[in-house]
């Protein structure tokens, strides 16, 4: 499949799994296709506020499997489906990213080639407050290149947090 084909055909496949999966409180982040051989890999991310659950990436499977199959967008060639949460490794690029990332180490690439790391203390729909080493910092999406959150394994708890917020285990796609 070439590729303005294929970025058409995802255009088309998140159009049609947007409302149904909004109504399960769910965003669609990224769809993509992959060949598999004879097959191909149909890999949809979806997202929430509070994070995304086995629950609800199971509920969010059958939903997609639903529209898919009453929908002709992926044609007759055999596909396989995964869904999956959003991840720690897709870049910070909307609003919501930030939102949901309260609190959470980023490294973030500004447009001018600077490189920050801070965490997220505050967000809006026009950029992001950051603590840099103490310091707030903030930074409007505009400036923004490249965000990524960073995985922490040691961090120390917050003392007004409880003992499972703060254990320094991240989200893993599912």
């Amino acid at each position: 499949m070439t590729t303005g084909k294929q970025d058409a055909v995802r255009g088309r496949i998140e159009d049609e799994l947007r409302d149904p999966l909004k109504e399960l409180g769910l965003d669609v982040e990224a769809v993509e296709i992959t060949p598999a051989g004879k097959r191909r890999v149909l890999r949809v991310a979806v997202d929430k506020d509070g994070g995304v659950t086995l629950d609800d990436v199971a509920e969010a499977t059958r939903e997609v499997d639903r529209v898919l199959e009453a929908s002709d967008v992926m044609g007759e060639q055999p596909y396989t489906l995964e869904v999956t949460s959003r991840g720690v490794d897709r870049p910070l690029t909307l609003p919501r990213h930030w939102r949901r990332n309260a609190d959470r180490l980023v490294k973030v690439t500004t447009t001018d080639g600077q490189t920050l790391t801070g965490r997220v203390t505050a967000s809006d729909d026009d950029g992001v407050t950051l603590d840099v080493t103490g310091r707030a910092r903030r930074v409007a999406y505009t400036e923004v290149a490249k965000a990524l959150v960073q995985v922490e394994f040691n961090r120390k708890a917050d003392p007004d947090e409880g003992p499972d917020e703060a254990e320094g285990l991240e989200e893993e796609e599912s």
